[in-house]
């Protein structure tokens, strides 16, 4: 052997004369593998029994000494568990564990930003949208029983195009309900009516909040007085004979309610239509944790293409 060689050997073993063999050397190899065979067990790569076995006995020996039989099976799995985990190695394993917690530190920062800024930017998207599509639901029934009922009144007022004698008229210069309609429908339809104005007026002054009340309210000047806001919202009790009075009152009112819902419709529209799509909203939130992920493990990050792709074939 030459003096370099044993200037080696004396260096990296010492043997205490009972064939155990200690070394500074093959206890870091030992922490290596320790270190592959853990990494195999969180990604799910299956290792050979005999490996495991290999630095499992390694491990066990360690207090006593190892053997060179010891020491030969160890560096076997060692180059196994290397060959089959590459890319990965122990030292990219060991800096990573070392090194990756400024890189998390960063990651984790923008995902909160990012957070704090979409999270609630879309929870106020979907209650806006919600709203919005509730308000225009009621618009639509509206219109609807405001031209029933004007054309169920409007003939008992000689404005319909083929009007029937009356039986009676009141007294009192009111028009009564023409032959052939309930006054129990047309009431039961008032009271829808009535009912759906309130329900735009309510759902557009909790839309209008979303634009900081962007848009002018028809009723501001009795808003604080629920007396005169009830004669203007509600039915009036008693509802008396003169339905198409009532009911060409309430036809006021809604025309009133209704710019206040389509209009606070409009702005937030518009609003929502400035701010990113959902699509790249995800996006953002998306890439953010699978490169967390893709940090702990040292890999190469290829989620955020993944991402892309997913949410390209998506938009098309």
């Amino acid at each position: 052997m030459s003096p370099v060689s044993e200037s080696v050997h004396d260096h990296s073993t010492k043997s205490d004369g009972a064939g155990h063999i200690e070394s500074a050397r093959y206890a870091e190899a030992l922490e290596d593998a320790e270190r592959l065979l853990k990494y195999a067990a969180e990604i799910g790569t299956e290792v050979d029994s005999k490996i495991r076995d290999g630095v499992l006995a390694a491990r066990a020996a360690g207090a006593e000494g190892w053997d060179e039989t010891t020491i030969a099976n160890l560096l076997e799995s060692l180059t196994k568990l290397a060959a089959k985990l590459r890319p990965v190695t122990a030292d990219s394993l060991k800096a990573s564990g070392r090194d990756s917690h400024p890189t998390l530190r960063i990651y984790w920062v923008v995902a909160i930003s990012l957070a704090i800024f979409i999270v609630p930017f879309s929870v106020a998207s979907f209650v806006t949208s919600a709203i919005s599509d509730a308000i225009k639901k009621d618009i639509t029934a509206a219109n609807e029983l405001a031209v029933r009922l004007n054309g169920q009144l409007a003939s008992s007022q000689g404005q319909g195009p083929a009007r029937q004698p009356v039986a009676s008229t009141a007294q009192n210069g009111t028009t009564p309900v023409p032959p052939g309609i309930s006054r129990t429908d047309v009431v039961t339809e008032l009271q829808t009516f009535a009912s759906t104005i309130r329900s735009i007026d309510s759902r557009a002054r909790q839309l209008d909040l979303f634009i900081l009340k962007g848009v002018k309210d028809p009723f501001a000047d009795i808003r604080g007085n629920p007396v005169e806001l009830k004669k203007k919202l509600q039915l009036p009790v008693p509802l008396g004979d003169d339905l198409a009075g009532v009911s060409n009152d309430r036809i006021q009112v809604y025309q009133d309610v209704r710019y206040l819902g389509q209009s606070v419709v409009d702005a937030v529209s518009v609003f929502t239509a400035r701010s990113p799509p959902a699509y790249c909203r995800f996006f953002m939130l998306c890439s953010v944790p699978a490169r967390i992920s893709c940090a702990r493990t040292n890999r190469k990050c290829e989620a955020a293409p993944s991402c892309r792709r997913m949410l390209i074939s998506h938009a098309s």
